[in-house]
């Protein structure tokens, strides 16, 4: 098996995992979310599953552009209420 890209998870850890040249990596994912969780030191006893990606727009739309911030006007009482919010309470 020389299978490269996302397979759900061989030893059912986390949704997915990548697999490169049939050899399981580190590289997890989980509702999206990529992290590191090196692979068991067991072997695979199932049999591999395709993780089919998600529609990824081709024509960009989905990115962001460096000055989309300066499009906006700025509000620092926004931005003083976000920083509350992140630490819980009042600064």
């Amino acid at each position: 098996m020389n299978e490269e890209g996302w397979f759900k998870d061989p030893f059912q850890r986390h949704e997915a995992r990548w697999m490169s040249d049939g050899a399981p990596t580190a590289l997890v994912r989980d509702a999206g979310v990529e992290s590191q969780d090196a692979p068991p030191d067991e072997p695979i006893t199932v049999e591999m599953e395709r993780v089919v990606a998600d529609a990824i727009p081709g024509d960009g739309s989905d990115l962001k552009r460096a000055d989309d911030a300066e499009q906006q006007e700025f509000d620092p009482g926004a931005l003083m209420d976000a920083a509350e919010e992140g630490f819980g309470g009042s600064l």
